[in-house]
C-alpha cells in the first residue's frame, strides 16, 4: 500500500483525475491518506481522517511510508483554529499560511513535523470557545466542497467546528446523519447538535449547528444564522422555509458553559 500527506496549505480533492472536474472536498495541510490507483498524473485516495475519496494531483502532495502513517494515528493531531496559522517551513525558510482546521503534526507547542521537514508554528493558536469558532465563520461564502473560511460547504462546516471538540464527523451530510444520537424533542436541543434536512425525495441534503433550540447557524449562500422550528429553517431575508427538518442529533457529551 501507498500513503501520502498533503504539504500544502489546501489541496482540492476531485470527483475525477482532471482539473475540469468538480471538487468534491479539500485536503487540509497534515491530512493523511491511501493511494488506491495511480497514473502519470493523479492518484485516487482515500482519506485517512474521514474515509472520503477522491482524486489528487501527483503534484500536491508528499508521499510518506506506512510506518510514518502509524506514527502519525498513535499522536494527538492539533488542530489550527485561527483563521489563518502563518508557519514557516525550515527546509527553505518559505511561508505558508494554514487556513482553520488543519492538523500540525507532532506538534510541541512552538514547530510541528511533517515527512521529515520541521514548520514553526509562528502564532499559537490559543484554545477557543466553541461559539467563537462557530461565529468565525460567520459570511463565509458557501462553496461545494470547501472546508476553510475562504469558502465552506454546509458538511464541511459542522465537520470542522465539531472537529475542534475531538468529534470527528464523515464529510457528507447524508453521513453525518448516521453518527450521533438521535434528540427526540427540537425543544430539547441544544448549542452543538446537528440539525440535518432533506429533499422532496426524502435524502438528506443539508446540516447546521444548533445554537439553542430555535436557531441555528448553517452554510446556505453563506455562513449565516437563521430561526428554526419544528417545520424547518425559515429566512427572514427571504421570508419563507428553505429547509425541510428531518432529524436533530447530538455528538458533543458535554454541556458548554455559558
Amino acid at each position: 500500500m501507498e500513503y501520502g500527506i498533503c504539504n500544502l496549505a489546501i489541496a482540492p480533492l476531485r470527483a475525477e483525475a482532471t482539473h475540469r472536474s468538480e471538487m468534491t472536498s479539500q485536503l487540509l495541510f497534515g491530512e493523511t491518506f491511501e493511494i488506491v490507483e495511480r497514473t502519470d498524473d493523479w492518484s485516487r485516495i482515500v482519506t485517512t481522517f474521514d474515509g472520503y475519496e477522491g482524486w489528487i494531483t501527483n503534484l500536491q502532495y508528499q508521499p510518506v511510508t506506512a510506518g510514518e502513517i502509524l506514527s502519525l494515528s498513535l499522536e494527538n493531531i492539533v488542530t489550527t483554529r485561527s483563521v489563518v496559522t502563518p508557519v514557516l517551513k525550515e527546509s527553505d525558510n518559505s511561508v505558508l499560511s494554514l487556513p482553520f482546521g488543519c492538523s500540525l503534526p507532532f506538534y510541541d507547542g512552538a514547530d510541528c513535523r511533517l515527512a521529515g521537514i520541521n514548520y514553526n508554528v509562528r502564532s499559537a493558536d490559543d484554545l477557543t470557545a466553541f461559539l467563537e469558532t462557530a461565529y468565525s465563520f460567520l459570511n463565509t461564502p458557501y462553496l461545494w466542497g470547501g472546508r476553510t473560511h475562504f469558502g465552506i460547504d454546509c458538511s464541511g462546516y459542522t465537520q470542522a467546528v465539531l472537529r475542534t471538540r475531538g468529534t470527528t464527523l464523515q464529510r457528507d451530510a447524508y453521513l453525518q446523519a448516521g453518527q450521533g444520537t438521535a434528540v427526540d424533542f427540537l425543544l430539547e436541543a441544544r448549542l452543538g447538535d446537528l440539525a440535518f434536512f432533506d429533499n422532496a425525495e426524502g435524502r438528506i441534503t443539508h446540516v447546521g449547528i444548533m445554537l439553542d433550540n430555535h436557531s441555528i447557524i448553517h452554510a446556505s449562500g453563506r455562513v449565516k444564522i437563521d430561526q428554526i422550528d419544528d417545520q424547518g429553517i425559515y429566512s427572514a431575508e427571504q421570508k419563507k422555509y428553505t429547509h425541510k427538518l428531518r432529524i436533530v442529533k447530538r455528538y458533543l457529551t458535554a454541556d458548554f458553559d455559558h
